[in-house]
């Protein structure tokens, strides 16, 4: 029988998340949210709006979220509660900013589920026979399962589903080199920037700033770590350098072994063509199964970060506190916010793919912006931390963080920006009704833990 993970018998005191995360599991969580092969999802999409300079996009990406990691684990270091950019933001520009951003960080963190059960379906439909429904509401089901049981167990999880895409990479990596030691191998620098035009490198980062919410993700378990201000921003920095990497390795590798991409079969399953190229039907199965097992473990990460977020915005009133700020007494986890967002992943039965695709990267660049943002107004601002060093540390670094961002942002496509900002809409709307056209202050976050 399944203990209770909070103390309430004891002390009498309301159920509250408790520490019991530490460094590797936290950097496993974010991986896990990432997805190392993600790569290959958007691998043919952005290659062909490149002209083959994936791994080029994947630079200049990589770049703009390392220094919006710094500004997280700066914000985490003075504000180490759930809630992730909503909490900062409302740390650093006040409640209404706080619930915009938290409004914005919905709309990624919904969709990537969806995307994850999605794309679950349509490989495992393909390798079966099964109809994809099935395996989509198969793994709602499982998924939502254990979120409810707790972090602890989903964290276990997440380290053998996140093994099982390493030993896939090494794998492939292997056999590539194999190749292309058979082969005439293409130059090496190519990939990266020779030829390539700085508008659609950009255009292409934009679209890849979602491979990197693992570090968002981490943010939200702050309340479930231990020493989280010395903890959580190391993992941050770990899981966003190491996943940038192996990006980067994984497009570049793939580029040279497949550099005709003006020839994808099609390009979004390009990552196909370039599996049956290494390895034929073993590697095109051992993706597949490596694949999908990542995707579900994205599935898990990205369901517990929402309904932490939804958790937060319960718990300080800015939505229905009885129905989001609540935390089961027996799993000490937020069940009924857990259970809406898997009923809410059922969409993804008539959600188109490319839809649900296009609009991840919105709320994710409002969120990094405004975190960057932030640090600059708390650390220099507010708390007066005025150096030459502190301005270095908190005013250069991450203004050049804001100003990646806003890049990558105003390079995404209409079709982004429509929903997007139509969602915006909608929860500016809500914001006016919940302050009574803004003659009442935001809820603020309730920063204790009894």
């Amino acid at each position: 029988m399944a203990q209770p993970v909070t103390n309430e018998t004891a002390t009498g005191s309301r159920p509250h998340l408790q520490r019991v995360l530490g460094l590797p599991a936290l950097v496993f969580f974010g991986l896990a949210y990432m997805v190392p092969l993600t790569v290959f999802t958007t691998y043919g999409i952005v290659t062909d709006s490149t002209q083959g300079h994936l791994p080029g996009a994947y630079v200049i990406t990589l770049a703009a979220m390392l220094f919006t990691a710094y500004s997280y684990g700066r914000m985490v270091a003075i504000h180490p509660v759930a809630g992730s950019a909503y909490s900062y933001a409302q740390r650093g520009f006040g409640g209404h900013t706080g619930f915009m951003v938290g409004w914005s960080l919905l709309l990624d963190y919904l969709f990537l589920p969806m995307v994850n059960y999605l794309v679950i379906g349509i490989y495992m439909a393909d390798a079966t026979g099964i109809p994809a429904p099935v395996w989509v509401v198969g793994s709602i089901v499982l998924v939502t399962l254990l979120n409810v049981l707790g972090v602890k167990l989903l964290a276990g999880v997440n380290v053998a589903l996140v093994g099982i895409q390493f030993v896939f990479i090494a794998v492939f990596v292997l056999l590539s080199v194999r190749h292309l030691s058979g082969n005439e191998v293409p130059s090496l620098t190519e990939p990266f920037f020779t030829g390539a035009e700085p508008g659609l490198l950009f255009g292409g980062a934009a679209v890849l700033a979602l491979s990197f919410l693992g570090f968002d993700a981490i943010s939200t378990l702050s309340e479930e770590t231990r020493d989280p201000r010395r903890t959580i921003p190391r993992a941050i920095i770990i899981a966003t350098l190491t996943g940038g990497i192996l990006y980067i390795l994984l497009s570049w590798v793939s580029a040279l072994v497949f550099p005709e991409w003006q020839t994808f079969s099609n390009v979004d399953s390009a990552s196909l063509d370039v599996m049956a190229r290494v390895g034929g039907d073993f590697l095109t199965t051992f993706f597949t199964a490596a694949y999908v097992a990542g995707c579900f473990a994205s599935a898990m990460a990205s369901q517990a970060g929402v309904s932490r977020i939804l958790f937060a915005m319960g718990r300080d009133g800015t939505l229905p506190r009885a129905f989001f700020g609540r935390l089961s007494r027996r799993f000490g986890t937020p069940v009924l916010a857990t259970l809406l967002v898997g009923l809410i992943s059922c969409s993804a039965l008539f959600v188109d793919l490319t839809l649900a695709a296009a609009v991840v990267s919105f709320g994710a660049l409002v969120a990094f912006s405004v975190v960057n943002a932030s640090v600059v107004k708390v650390y220099v601002v507010d708390e007066n931390h005025r150096s030459p060093a502190d301005l270095v540390r908190y005013g250069l670094i991450p203004a050049v963080g804001l100003i990646l961002t806003l890049w990558l942002w105003t390079s995404l496509s209409r079709t982004t920006f429509t929903v997007g900002l139509i969602w915006v809409a909608v929860g500016l709307v809500y914001l006016v009704l919940l302050t009574r056209g803004f003659r009442r202050p935001a809820p603020t976050l309730d920063l204790r833990e009894e």
